[in-house]
């Protein structure tokens, strides 16, 4: 049975088997690539996810901001900030916040790690296949980038009334942002499967 690949750039439809390894192919419609090369290294993805990881640790270990006003200072974390919003009642939005900004990318890095290490020495996990899927429905639900716009929008409103000085994890958190945005291009699903299939 032949695979159906949908252009993300147009939604029409492609019957057809899958490229051979490197190749690319291209929508029929509007041109577009429909298919990326796997040939990237697993070395180079367990890389991006270590700093993903590192980051992200970075991101909670120290403050986003420190807000001085009238003599007094305040300063939160990125759990921080979901505790904030829980503090005042907005139970529904904290989980959110925390679900997309914390707990979404952290499961990513981690479920990659867990596979790709093993595959780069040739071996297979338990439930491999199972992760992969899982990956895939959890990936849609990280709002880093999000997260971030609204923090930049609140923080130039909040500079009208207050002496706002970014701190570390501000930095770090958009330093995360981007890292995270290459992981997910990086171990696309196909590039996934192909270095899958190469550990067999």
């Amino acid at each position: 049975m032949s695979s159906v690949i949908v252009c993300p750039a147009c939604d029409l439809a492609h019957r057809g088997a899958l490229s051979p390894y490197g190749e690319r192919l291209q929508c029929a419609r509007c041109g577009g690539p429909l298919q990326r090369p796997a040939n990237a290294a697993i070395d180079t993805g367990i890389a991006v996810a270590l700093s993903a990881l590192l980051l992200l640790l970075l991101s909670n270990a120290y403050p986003l901001v420190a807000m001085h006003i009238n003599g007094s200072s305040r300063q939160t974390t990125l759990i921080g900030a979901a505790q904030g919003l829980h503090a005042q009642g907005y139970d529904s939005l904290a989980a959110l916040v925390f679900l997309t900004t914390v707990v979404a990318p952290l499961l990513q890095i981690l479920m990659l790690l867990y596979v790709l290490i093993p595959l780069r020495r040739g071996r297979q996990v338990f439930a491999q296949h199972t992760v992969l899927r899982i990956l895939t429905q959890i990936r849609p639900w990280s709002f880093v980038e999000v997260f971030m716009l609204g923090s930049l929008v609140a923080l130039v409103r909040l500079a009208k009334f207050a002496d706002i000085e970014p701190g570390i994890s501000l930095w770090s958190c958009a330093l995360f942002m981007l890292c995270l945005s290459g992981l997910t291009s990086l171990t696309s699903p196909e590039q996934l499967w192909h270095w899958v299939e190469r550990s067999r």
